[in-house]
């Protein structure tokens, strides 16, 4: 028939003609994209019986494996590989239908780079979808779909190509012939290569693509999901209108960047409201490159003021608004956050853009681009990589790749070190004992380190921290001093003054960089900050030549110092917890505090129990939803260590002494009689806690400092472990870190509650239960590994455990089973005769094994050889020797001679060999055997 000729191997859906798009026939208006969607969404669930879903927030939950949601079935995906609660609300569904918000950007799905380039990728984008649970599958399936497209969508019948799996001749598998069937029944998806438990039905469409063939366009950008931002952007820039010019026709990229900004806007709007900011790691990190790579489009080719991307949420709102109303609310804060990170960019793009204007301007012709100028501007002003290459792609320029990889992996590694990374012996950052007494002689005065509190809390709750002006007065390089030090060395630079908090008291230095006054095109990132004998001493890598005298600006990292800060305060609420819990005899020995997390070390007379674990959160938990203040002054050391319950590690403190304090005052605390700092945390410190000093107090009193408890948010203790006997290491984390340590602990939890349900059924297939043991093997170590409460995690191990030797018991009995089977045969073929050598249809060498075990064991006075050929070509070779015919017939020696014949290897024991080979030399192998056992018999 005419329409089986049109059925091809790939999908596709074309309209390869203009035609008059509307739902209703004899209407001449294209649908919107709002009507396409809720056309659809309304069609599966009015007319066939689906629930409605809402879209699923693009963070993933409790899937380590993504950054970002990127397609449909994410949210559906313990329905299919079997992992779903059976008691869970997602177990209940049977057939439903969503719009889901998808965003492909970073990871194994990643269409950044192609996005403005051409009209129809998109680091957003909707996905509809309608799906069947075990309810209907291909037949129903087809139907709909063409149901939906003929008489809903009214594509004239002629216009559609239908597709179905051709099949794969490699693998063995036929042609999905009873799709292509269904098809032709219709007049015209996917099929399922393996018979499943259950039949499940993923069938869906991007929306921006339909969009495009319903209202007869060429581009996705033409539809009114994207036109309306286009024109705002124009409204907005100095740039001509969009044209929807691609390649050697956009000149001057003008249309990629309308491309770029009115996808990435979207991208922006959708994340930040599904709770994903710019950030530093992760999805956060993609995320700040989506909008760094937007406003330089922004501000560089659209030739825009700054606030242009912000004032486009209104637009993205007013278009996606009524499908996910989450945006409606959150339009403002989406506004400020995207505000405030492209003021931050601007400053740095300009910076950045003198500096390579400048190196460029001094390279010789012909060369790369320096490296480590390229790094400073990844690493210190958050270029990324692609953007750097870009603009000196537009300069004719190339980047010394080899040598910025080597700077990234050198990083790497530091990083990777933790804080055994820097140690004593780091020639740029601890200066020798001769250094040190020549700078005290010299009367050099020591730096100045008060800056670092000079932030405030800001009218909306964030912290503004201030820039610092100070003054290099010595260099230290290759454990000396200098005044000069040449450009690409690295080197301590020794300052008057710093706001950069250096590394002390368990917790990470800042990061940042320093610009010399007045030169703002060059840029000197600080890359490690330690404190030695009063001086702070910054680690950077002159990209200029440095000198005493010189004067700096310095700029902190300030994501890095709050998230520090929030880790620092977290430890103080788990010193305390861990005390409540373990007894107050459990002492710290020790803390380290990063960004990323925390680590605490405690003495403990026992391993720490599950139970323990969880009540140690929980106490954690209710100081935070206490939201208490945090209370803070600066005390004789003397007096602080009469404090009754004062928790203190055994270190030297200076005198006077930071004293924190939850909840309660320190003056309170310092009474004779006070019993807060048994019933609540009081802790010495050493972090990045902001005294504010009243001279007329009799003691150094701390206002509330920014954090109260509820700014940590949650905690999460993700490892914990003995190091020595008595002595135990817990690391934590977190804000939203350890929410997603609950959500990936959660879903592997329910992974393993389906594998234990699975257990429990009759299964009488050996391949099936050395399937579901692999699975549990490799779902043991995804706990193992995963990021997760380690309450949690231990739990999940000892049931694992059970599940592993229950599969590997399973898994024996079935293999005992069979070869019994096998032997009853053997045994009734060869009745008493002394040699048994025959070949066997079985499914691994230890089935074999037991097989042949099984015929000496009622037979002891029979030895044995068989052989078992495999589906791959192999054969399998298992033999066992009577002990009657020992010493001068040797197990060992007969495997040998058979294997070697068929071109394989063999080994064992006098008694007792294995070995394989190839299934061509099979039959000379047999009379080998033969032969080499009547040569010793």
């Amino acid at each position: 028939m005419a329409a089986a000729a049109r059925l091809r191997r790939r999908l596709l859906l074309a309209v390869p003609c203009r035609w008059r798009c509307s739902f209703r026939r004899g209407s001449a208006a294209c649908p919107s994209a709002g009507q396409i969607r809720a056309a659809f969404l309304r069609f599966f669930e009015e007319r066939h019986g689906h629930r409605r879903l809402p879209s699923a927030p693009v963070r993933p939950r409790g899937d380590p494996r993504l950054l970002f949601v990127n397609a449909g079935m994410n949210q559906f995906k313990p329905v299919f590989l079997g992992t779903v609660h059976p008691r869970s609300e997602l177990a209940q569904h049977r057939r439903v239908v969503n719009s889901q918000k998808c965003v492909r950007a970073g990871g194994k799905h990643n269409d950044l780079e192609d996005v403005g380039r051409d009209t129809y990728h998109h680091t957003f984008f909707e996905m509809l979808g309608n799906w069947s649970f075990g309810d209907y599958f291909k037949e129903e399936a087809c139907s709909m779909a063409w149901e939906l497209l003929t008489e809903v969508y009214e594509i004239p019948k002629d216009h559609l190509y239908v597709t179905y799996f051709g099949g794969d001749p490699s693998l063995g598998l036929s042609a999905d012939e009873e799709c292509r069937d269904v098809w032709l029944r219709l007049g015209e998806v996917e099929g399922n290569l393996l018979p499943l438990p259950q039949h499940h039905v993923d069938t869906g469409m991007g929306l921006e693509r339909l969009v495009t063939v319903l209202q007869n366009k060429r581009s996705n950008y033409d539809t009114d999901l994207f036109t309306p931002i286009l024109d705002a952007i124009h409204k907005g820039c100095r740039a001509p209108r969009y044209q929807g010019l691609i390649g050697d026709a956009d000149v001057g990229r003008v249309n990629m960047a309308y491309r770029v900004v009115a996808d990435h806007v979207r991208t922006l709007c959708i994340c930040i409201t599904d709770g994903i900011y710019p950030g530093f790691s992760g999805a956060e990190l993609v995320l700040r490159r989506i909008l760094r790579r937007a406003v330089r489009f922004c501000s560089e080719i659209l030739q825009a003021p700054p606030g242009l991307l912000a004032s486009l949420v209104p637009t993205v709102v007013e278009v996606l608004g009524d499908a996910y109303p989450e945006l409606t609310r959150n339009a403002n804060q989406i506004k400020d956050i995207i505000n405030e990170n492209e003021a931050t960019f601007l400053s740095s793009l300009e910076r950045g853009r003198r500096i390579i204007e400048r190196t460029v301007q001094q390279m010789e012709p012909s060369t790369n681009f320096p490296a480590e100028v390229a790094w400073s501007l990844y690493g210190s002003l958050g270029f990324p990589l692609d953007l750097i290459d870009l603009m000196l792609e537009e300069k004719g320029i190339s980047l010394d790749s080899t040598a910025f990889n080597e700077l990234a992996l050198e990083d790497a590694k530091r990083k990777a070190g933790g804080p055994q990374a820097e140690q004593p012996g780091n020639t740029n950052t601890h200066l020798d004992v001769h250094s040190l007494a020549w700078l005290q002689s010299s009367n050099v005065p020591a730096t100045d380190d008060s800056p670092k509190y000079a932030y405030t809390l800001g009218q909306h709750g964030q912290y503004e921290f201030s820039p610092c002006q100070a003054t290099v007065l010595m260099l230290y390089r290759g454990q000396s001093l200098h005044e000069e030090v040449g450009a690409g060395q690295r080197c301590g630079v020794i300052l008057d003054r710093t706001n950069f908090y250096a590394e002390q008291g368990g917790q990470d230095s800042d990061q940042g960089y320093m610009i010399p006054l007045g030169q703002q095109d060059v840029l000197f990132p600080v890359e490690s900050v330690h404190l030695c004998g009063g001086y702070v001493i910054h680690e950077v890598t002159a990209v200029e030549t440095l000198r005493a005298g010189d004067q700096m600006q310095l700029f902190v990292d300030e994501v890095q110092r709050l998230a520090c800060m929030t880790n620092h305060t977290a430890t103080h609420l788990l010193n305390f917890a861990l005390r409540r819990v373990l007894g107050d005899s459990t002492e710290q020995r020790g803390s380290h505090v990063t960004a990323e997390r925390l680590r605490f070390d405690f003495d403990t007379k026992g391993h720490v129990t599950v139970e323990q674990l969880q009540q140690v959160e929980q106490v954690v938990q209710d100081l935070i939803q206490k939201n208490e203040v945090v209370h803070m002054a600066e005390v004789p050391l003397t007096l602080a260590r009469r404090v009754q319950g004062l928790r203190a590690v055994d270190e030297g403190y200076p005198d006077p002494v930071r004293i924190v304090s939850l909840g309660v005052p320190v003056e309170n605390v310092l009474t004779c009689d006070s019993k807060a700092a048994v019933q609540t945390s009081v802790e010495l410190c050493c972090g990045t806690l902001k005294p504010t000093w009243k001279p007329q107090s009799t003691s150094r009193v701390w206002e509330r400092h920014l954090l109260q408890t509820g700014s940590v948010e949650d905690l999460a203790i993700i490892s914990e472990r003995q190091l020595v006997k008595g002595i135990s290491r817990v690391i934590a984390v977190t804000g939203e870190r350890a929410k997603e340590a609950r959500e990936v602990g959660q879903c592997l939890a329910m992974e393993v509650d389906s594998v234990s349900l699975r257990m429990k059924q009759r299964i009488t297939s050996i391949p099936e239960m050395q399937n579901l043991s692999k699975e549990v093997g490799q779902l043991t170590k995804v706990v193992a590994s995963a990021a997760m409460p380690q309450w949690q995690r231990k739990e999940l191990q000892t049931i694992l455990k059970v599940l592993q030797r229950t599969a590997n018991t399973a898994v024996k009995k079935l293999e005992l089973q069979q070869a019994e089977k096998v032997a009853q045969i053997l045994l009734a073929k060869y009745c008493n005769q002394p040699v048994i050598i025959d070949t066997v249809p079985v499914d691994s060498l230890s089935i074999l094994m037991k097989v042949v075990n099984q015929l000496c064991d009622k037979s002891p006075g029979t030895s044995v050889l068989l052989l078992s050929p495999q589906a791959s070509g192999e054969v399998l070779c298992a033999c066992q020797v009577s002990k009657n015919c020992l010493p001068v017939f040797s197990a060992a020696d007969w495997a040998v001679a058979v294997c070697t014949k068929m071109e394989g290897k063999a080994g064992g024991s006098p008694i007792v060999a294995k070995g394989s080979g190839n299934a061509k030399g099979m039959q000379g192998a047999l009379t080998t055997a033969l032969e080499f056992a009547q040569s010793k018999l």
